[in-house]
Order: C-alpha cells, then sequence, then structure tokens
C-alpha cells in the first residue's frame, strides 16, 4: 500500500462485524497514519461513486449483498490513493447485471487514470474495458496482446468467448 500499489482480493476481505463507513476509513488508515491532510474526504468520493454504500455506511459488512461487499471492497481499495489497483475475479459470484455493474465502475476508474491490473475469467467483459490482455492455459501464457486484437482472434473467440472460430 505505502508504494501505491492495492489490492482487491478474490473473496474481498472485509471485516464483516464491522460498518460499511469503519471498513472504507481503513483503507485510508495509511493515509491518515502519514498525517495526509484531507484522506476523509475520499469518503465522499467513494460514496459519489458508489451510492448503495451511502446508503448502507451504518450497516454492517458482513450483512451486504455480494455485489455490494465487492463495491465495499473495491472502495476500501480507493481509500488508498492507490497507483495501480489489482483486482482478482471482481465478477467471481455476483448476477448478471451486478458484474455488468462491476465492469462499468471498472471502466469508470480507468477513465480516471487509475492504472488497474484486472485478473478476470469473464474473459468477454475483462477485454471490452481493457487495454492489452494476457490468456493464460493451465498456468501458462498462451497468447497476448491488444484487447481488440484478442477478442478477435479465432482461438481467443472460440475458447474464451463461446463464439465459433470464423475460417480465414
Amino acid at each position: 500500500m505505502a508504494r501505491g500499489l492495492i489490492l482487491v482480493p478474490e473473496r474481498r476481505e472485509l471485516f464483516a462485524a464491522m460498518s460499511v463507513a469503519d471498513n472504507l476509513e481503513l483503507g485510508g488508515f495509511q493515509r491518515a497514519m502519514r498525517g495526509e491532510r484531507g484522506w476523509r474526504s475520499t469518503l465522499d468520493e467513494i460514496y459519489e461513486r458508489f451510492p448503495r454504500l451511502a446508503e448502507r455506511r451504518e450497516q454492517l459488512a458482513g450483512t451486504l449483498s455480494g455485489g455490494e461487499r465487492q463495491m465495499l471492497a473495491m472502495g476500501r481499495a480507493l481509500m488508498g490513493k492507490p497507483k495501480l489497483l489489482m483486482l482478482d475475479e471482481p465478477s467471481l459470484g455476483l448476477a448478471p447485471l451486478m458484474v455488468r455493474e462491476i465492469f462499468n465502475i471498472v471502466a469508470e476508474l480507468r477513465s480516471t487514470g487509475v492504472s488497474i491490473l484486472l485478473v478476470e475469467q469473464n474473459a468477454r467483459a475483462a477485454l471490452q474495458i481493457s487495454d492489452y490482455g494476457y490468456v493464460l492455459e493451465t498456468g501458462e501464457l498462451a497468447l497476448e496482446g491488444p484487447s481488440a486484437e484478442l477478442a478477435a482472434n479465432p482461438r481467443v473467440a472460440a475458447t474464451y468467448l463461446g463464439r465459433k472460430a470464423v475460417a480465414a
């Protein structure tokens, strides 16, 4: 965190017995310890980006839905003002509507200049919002390249995107 690298882990790792607000404040703890002025004002930015969290600020994190937990985990990470935000499977276990919302949020974050390293099995969604991609097969790098090229690659389309390969 001190070097600007912040991970949102696959399981979100929230403090379930603490409120939404307390979880978010913990995300800004390092900034507070460094004596950074205005770190609390980042809370307003988080609540603006994630209105559901604002509505539930006093609710215990453990009582949130899966999508709300993912938003809280992302919000907590953003409280640290990351240079690089690492997201591990942000869509895991979420309903399709919530997956769409989470990826819209990731795309918005990307447009603000936050660098994002996204590890995601939902290849279609990941390639739509990314600049560059890596395809791993059994732990080995199989392909890499600009996301648009990977999405158009017949092998990627057939294997990961559920489309039939087009004959050349």
